[in-house]
Order: structure tokens, then C-alpha cells, then sequence
């Protein structure tokens, strides 16, 4: 009987041996000549960076590049001497050494200077050119503050300060941070009230101890004599100037006994007496 368990002999086969395959050694030569080249320009850099550090502080201490002549713009307030001090550069400085933004920045402290440019020109000259503010007014913000012709308030006042300028009066600090651009524009628009009082005849700067505003209203102006006010209102100040100028003499010998002046109508003028 066929045994049904036995185990099928698997029968060899001849097989073909393959040859071991054969390592091929690595190339340095491409490798290290990559490195070499790259070590070399890093000790290249190196040497140029510390050759050129070196002839740096050479050429800078030689006497060829030194700083001998400090030009200055014209000034009206300060002067040659204060403005040299105060951007902190002397004869005798090294030219490579001038550090121009910190010269900048030493001036830009100071408020009346508005605007500021430093220039350097090899081999000896340092120029210093600034544009100063001119205080057209005096604004009381809750402390005084001096105005310049583009509606800034730029400097607080300090003792020795001049004050013979017209007295703006009226806005706040906190109305200040809270509105800036209003309060520039009404800052702006009584520097435009201050110019056509300049060119009065009949009435102008001259007879005004205040000029007040209000955010609601607009301005009112306080006369020197009697402390009259002249309710003015927003815009037309020429117009409105005009016709109290065609009344002001008459009126000037009462203001004693007026109330206040209301100019801020089309075609009339309310005087009211006390």
C-alpha cells in the first residue's frame, strides 16, 4: 500500500553560484579637496576680516582723517557753539570714527531744532545743517506750551521763557491724547485767526489778551480792554472782523460797560451792554 504520510525528497537542483560581490573603495580625494578649499576661504576670511579690523583702527587713529573744520546753517536762536556742544563732536575726532545717527539723535532732543541733517565729507569736514521752529503762539494746555507755525505744540515753557505771544486757551492735555487730529485742526485754525488779526487796522492783535476755544462753539476772543468777549464762532474770521472793525471806534470808549460782542451772524452784530 502507498503510504499517504511519507514525506516528498525534494529532489536538488543545480544551481549556479554567484560570484561575491566585489566593495569598491571610497574616494577621498574629492571630499578632502572640498574641505581643504572650504577651510582655506574660511581662514581666508578670517585673516581679511581681522587685517582689515586691524587697518581700520589704524587708518583711524592716523592724523590724515581727522575732523578739522564743523560747518554750521545759520542759526536765529542758537548758536555755532551750542549746537557743536550739543551733538557732542569736537576737532580732533576721528572722521571713521563719527557715529552720525547718534550725532542726530543728540540733537533731535532739542525742541527747537525741527529739522536735522549731518553730513560727512573726507578728509576733515563735518556739516551740520538744522531748521529751527519760530513759537507763533502760546497755547494753555493745563500747562503753557509754545505753537509753531505747523499747529505743534513743541516745547512746555520754563522760566525765562519769552511770553509775548498770543494766548491760546481753551483745550486740555486729556482732550489732547484723546483727540489729537482735532485738536491740531483747531490749533491750526487759530493760527489762521492770529494771521488775519495781523493784518487789522481798526481792530486787531494788539486789542486781544486771549483767544479761547471751544470744541462745541468754536472762539471767542477776550479784549485787552475790559476783557470783553467778541464771540466769533468757526471760520469767516475776515468777514466778521471786518464789520466790527466798521463799529470799534465807537464802541471802544464803552467796553466798560459792554457785556460782549456777538459777530457770529451772517449780516448783523449783537452788542450787549452789562
Amino acid at each position: 500500500m502507498r503510504d499517504l504520510h511519507a514525506k516528498k525528497q525534494r529532489v536538488p537542483h543545480n544551481r549556479v553560484k554567484k560570484a561575491p560581490k566585489v566593495r569598491k573603495p571610497i574616494n577621498w580625494s574629492p571630499i578632502l579637496k572640498w574641505l581643504s578649499r572650504g577651510i582655506g576661504a574660511a581662514a581666508i576670511c578670517a585673516v581679511t576680516g581681522f587685517g582689515g579690523w586691524k587697518a581700520y583702527g589704524v587708518v583711524s587713529r592716523t592724523t590724515l582723517l581727522r575732523l578739522e573744520t564743523i560747518e554750521v546753517s545759520p542759526l536765529k536762536r542758537a548758536t555755532r557753539e551750542e549746537i557743536i556742544t550739543l551733538a557732542g563732536v569736537r576737532p580732533g575726532d576721528s572722521m571713521l570714527g563719527l557715529d552720525l545717527k547718534s550725532v542726530m539723535a543728540r540733537l533731535s532732543k532739542d525742541p527747537w531744532l525741527e529739522q536735522v541733517q549731518v553730513r560727512r565729507y573726507f578728509p576733515h569736514t563735518l556739516s551740520i545743517t538744522v531748521s529751527e521752529r519760530t513759537p507763533q503762539a502760546v497755547a494753555n494746555v493745563g500747562c503753557l506750551y509754545y505753537l509753531d507755525e505747523k499747529g505743534v505744540l513743541f516745547k512746555s515753557l520754563a522760566e525765562g521763557d519769552r511770553l509775548d505771544y498770543p494766548l491760546i486757551t481753551g483745550l486740555t492735555e486729556e482732550e489732547l491724547a484723546r483727540d489729537p487730529k482735532g485738536c491740531q485742526d483747531a490749533l491750526k485754525s487759530a493760527l489762521q485767526l492770529i494771521a488775519t488779526l495781523k493784518s487789522g487796522k481798526v481792530f486787531s492783535l494788539q486789542d486781544i489778551s486771549e483767544i479761547h476755544y471751544s470744541k462745541g462753539y468754536g472762539f471767542t476772543l477776550f479784549t485787552m480792554q475790559g476783557g470783553v468777549p467778541v464771540k466769533l464762532g468757526n471760520g469767516e474770521f475776515g468777514e466778521k472782523l471786518d464789520r466790527l472793525a466798521g463799529i470799534y471806534r465807537d464802541l471802544k470808549p464803552q467796553m466798560q460797560a459792554l457785556d460782549y460782542i456777538d459777530l457770529d451772524y451772517v449780516d448783523k452784530i449783537i452788542v450787549k451792554k452789562v
